[in-house]
């Protein structure tokens, strides 16, 4: 988003697992836009990056609503880290790995493991794996299989999450993912 005010309509009128925030929004003040956020109860995970990084801003952060401060410039890595820990925390889980019968997914790694063999996937395969893993047993519409796949702006097949699906059914057990007709699809648990 270019502006505090876009942000908060994006956020009103759609369904995100997390939200990075900076601080320094034209339009609108993140802190701002996080303070009505929590006014209003939603629960969406806030991640701030931002270059103010005086104790002060930090704790007028915290104490806003963020679930996590993380001051600019920052390493890529440390962000994904962030990212992880905020959304896991927020699914009420301590470990980073997600597992599922016998499927394992460690998002840290970048690693499956299926009855305990490792097995290759491509990013945008993982990336499908893991929105489905987030909830195991809950069925993820392809539109959320989308978003959780592509970026914004990116061009999407039609039929490109049923491509992935087709590869992950391949390289694990056709049984594994289940489509769930008209409304979208779910992993399900094997031993």
């Amino acid at each position: 988003m270019q502006d505090g005010a876009q942000a908060e309509l994006a956020i009103a009128n759609g369904t995100y697992d997390l939200a990075l925030l900076d601080l320094a929004l034209p339009r609108k003040d993140g802190l701002e836009l996080l303070k009505g956020l929590r006014r209003r109860s939603v629960e969406l995970p806030v991640l701030v990056i931002t270059a103010r990084d005086s104790l002060a801003d930090r704790v007028a952060g915290l104490d806003s609503g963020a679930d996590d401060y993380l001051v600019k410039p920052f390493d890529l890595d440390e962000l994904l880290a962030r990212v992880r820990a905020v959304v896991r925390r927020r699914a009420g889980r301590g470990s980073p790995e997600l597992s599922y019968g016998a499927l394992t997914l460690d998002p840290a790694r970048r690693e499956v493991r299926f009855r305990g063999a490792l097995v290759e996937l491509s990013a945008r395969e993982f990336a499908v794996l893991e929105a489905l893993m987030k909830e195991p047993g809950a069925v993820v519409s392809r539109d959320r299989l989308e978003d959780a796949v592509y970026g914004w702006g990116e061009e999407i097949g039609s039929n490109s999450i049923e491509v992935h699906l087709h590869h992950l059914r391949r390289k694990l057990v056709p049984e594994l993912i289940r489509n769930v007709r008209g409304v979208g699809y779910r992993v399900v648990q094997l031993d």
